[in-house]
């Protein structure tokens, strides 16, 4: 989007949940997402870390972006990202203790996450701060989606349960996410295993794919002119 056209809201909210998802779009931010969605759980708690991450670097960039020269903007947005990744990680440790015990590395490694640096030189360093913050929002909107779903199709094929022990991870508050869809289930491991996690992503790129089809084609019927 070119800074004459910077409040697009729905196009910004479309592209970041749907069109141009992270993951479903872009193929970006792969390893952690096969490598913490054993659980929904676990899904959901790297996808809020990366939600907040998306939005507070957009806002910084957008910040800085008339006082940072090109050679340069590449490093400094790294840093700011660093930064944020940082204090994420911290505020984790300090009060999700046991869901940050569980992601581990992958908290630090949002740093390295190609989507955040990405829409930092595409978007936010060529628009006003609001329209950055609402990309970076949106995008890990969708960044989150798709770690819930991926995890909840895992878990529930794999253990059939849903958010186990999000009260441990995520606090008591969120007990009531807990769900034991079919008691005494002996379990699918294959499910749980990263090849469970390729092959669960594989079904959710051929669904988005087919879906989009659909969508092409009911559009193309509705412009179609009506025979006399």
């Amino acid at each position: 989007m070119t800074q004459t056209d910077p409040t697009d809201w729905r196009r910004i909210a479309t592209d970041g949940i749907w069109n141009n998802n992270v993951v479903l779009g872009q193929a970006l931010a792969l390893c952690p997402l096969l490598a913490v969605t054993a659980t929904a759980t676990n899904g959901l708690g790297l996808g809020l870390a990366s939600t907040l991450v998306m939005t507070l670097s957009g806002v910084l960039v957008a910040l800085v972006r008339g006082l940072v020269t090109p050679e340069v903007r590449i490093p400094v947005f790294i840093l700011v990202i660093a930064v944020l990744v940082t204090l994420v990680d911290l505020a984790m440790n300090a009060w999700l203790h046991d869901l940050h015990k569980v992601l581990g590395l992958f908290i630090p490694l949002i740093v390295t996450n190609c989507a955040i640096l990405g829409r930092a030189e595409s978007f936010a360093s060529r628009n006003p701060v609001l329209p950055s913050a609402f990309d970076g929002l949106m995008m890990g909107v969708g960044f989150t989606l798709v770690l819930v779903a991926l995890g909840a199709m895992r878990e529930i094929i794999g253990s059939a349960t849903l958010f186990a022990d999000a009260s441990l991870l995520l606090g008591e508050s969120m007990a009531f996410l807990e769900l034991t869809l079919i008691p005494d289930y002996p379990g699918f491991l294959l499910a749980i295993l990263p090849p469970g996690g390729f092959l669960a992503l594989g079904f959710m790129l051929a669904g988005k794919r087919v879906i989009d089809t659909w969508r092409a084609r009911a559009r193309h019927r509705d412009a179609a002119p009506t025979p006399a």
